[in-house]
């Protein structure tokens, strides 16, 4: 049997809104995945240890605050101190597009913006862990 993909779903900053990250959520469990919501205000620290205790395939992160210039290097950096170079930071927010061009060099996967479609994540994540099998 398959393996299910899993993925933790994060909202990370002060902001409260998680109506996206529940969206996104809901839409990768409806694909098949196991998904693990963290809640509200997580800090990369508590991302990165949930993502290590779960043993995820990858790490979706809602940033709709404007702190995605500070909140992503600080989760990739607690990723290479945990040594999860085999997992998948991926996220989203309203990040402009010189921002996403940046994170994306530091090694953020990919960044949906407002909009985009549910089915793009799905298949991204899906495409991705083929493309980078674990087991």
């Amino acid at each position: 049997m398959e393996r299910k993909i899993r993925v933790i779903v994060a909202k990370s900053g002060l902001d409260g809104h998680d109506r996206g990250a529940k969206v996104v959520a809901a839409a990768l469990r409806d694909a098949g995945m196991e998904v693990i919501y963290t809640g509200l205000r997580q800090t990369p620290d508590m991302i990165v240890e949930a993502a290590l205790q779960e043993d995820v395939e990858a790490i979706g992160v809602s940033l709709p605050s404007g702190a995605h210039m500070t909140i992503f290097p600080k989760i990739l950096e607690k990723m290479k101190e945990k040594q999860l170079d085999d997992v998948l930071l991926f996220g989203g927010g309203i990040i402009p597009e010189d921002d996403i061009c940046k994170l994306k060099e530091l090694g953020v996967g990919e960044l949906f913006t407002p909009g985009a479609p549910t089915s793009n994540i799905v298949i991204f994540l899906q495409q991705w862990v083929k493309d980078h099998p674990r087991y």
